[in-house]
């Protein structure tokens, strides 16, 4: 495995571990809170960026391109991805969200007219396949627990159709604005779009009540999730072919899991194997290369 492999498996693992790691987090801090929290770290580390000499050279269109990125990217990701492993166990969450390249391609196929091929329609019915088991899991538990974790579940997702989103935003973005440059002013927007909501449950919020453990973890979280797992990703997409960085995102689900089973003391059950499977199967069966037959010689 080259380094540039193991950036991106770096990258998946820094991603993974926030699942369980969010869930911590906000059984102590509320999800608004914390969501601002989020962005206030990752402006300290890229507020430099947001120079007003390199931010006068973006394009109108641009700017309207950042809006759409960070609402659906950043804000409605974090506010459904901490919302939703509130309900639901940080394994299943960890399952949904690999489900990420399925659903770019989905979306891709919706909004962008991109026709899939046979192998990405049929990553994307492993896709949903895996999401149905998981969420189906839950129908032998008491009303309580089986509505709160299909609330989760359906959180999470929504968070994953958001990321989905923010991909195909900004594949026309990194044509003309350096990736770091993205990362900035979409997290500037977050930002300003979690302040009033985030403000508002900080007035009567009692600080001295969350452990020092917790701040640390938030800080560490706001840190690996808007910069750290961002440049390794971009340093290693650089050197390995898309088709083949996308097997890597199954490095994610394994890593919630780890997160959840050592430090939440959850317990995998046979539904979430099953579920990992399918997705696993569906990521690497769309990153497999199509060999090329050399022309029959007539």
């Amino acid at each position: 495995m080259t380094r540039y492999s193991l950036y991106l498996v770096a990258s998946m693992l820094l991603v993974g571990s926030n699942v369980g790691i969010g869930k911590s987090i906000v059984a102590f801090i509320p999800v608004p809170l914390f969501a601002l929290l989020r962005f206030v770290i990752a402006l300290a580390v890229l507020g430099p960026l947001l120079r007003r000499s390199r931010m006068q050279h973006v394009k109108r269109w641009e700017w309207v391109n950042l809006f759409l990125q960070a609402l659906f990217g950043t804000f409605g990701f974090t506010l459904l991805m901490l919302g939703g492993v509130q309900h639901t166990s940080a394994v299943a969450a960890g399952v949904i969200t690999s489900t990420i390249p399925a659903v770019v391609a989905l979306f891709s196929w919706l909004f962008l007219r991109e026709r899939p091929g046979a192998r990405t329609l049929a990553s994307i019915a492993l896709a949903v396949t895996g999401i149905a088991v998981v969420n189906l899991a839950h129908l032998g538990e008491s009303a309580d627990a089986g509505e709160s974790s299909l609330l989760g579940n359906l959180m999470v997702l929504g968070a994953v159709c958001c990321e989905s989103l923010y991909v195909i935003l900004s594949r026309r973005l990194t044509q003309t604005l350096a990736p770091l440059d993205i990362c900035a002013y979409t997290h500037l927007f977050g930002f300003l779009l979690m302040l009033p909501i985030g403000l508002t449950g900080a007035l009567s919020f009692d600080f001295a009540s969350v452990p020092a453990d917790i701040w640390w973890l938030a800080l560490w979280y706001g840190l690996s999730a808007s910069v750290f797992s961002f440049c390794l990703w971009m340093m290693g997409i650089r050197h390995v072919p898309g088709s083949i960085a996308g097997v890597f995102t199954a490095v994610l689900p394994v890593a919630a899991a780890i997160y959840g089973i050592a430090f939440l003391g959850e317990r995998p059950t046979p539904a979430h194997g099953i579920a990992l499977a399918c997705v696993v199967a569906g990521i690497a069966l769309a990153s497999l290369k199509t060999k090329r037959l050399p022309p029959v010689a007539s």
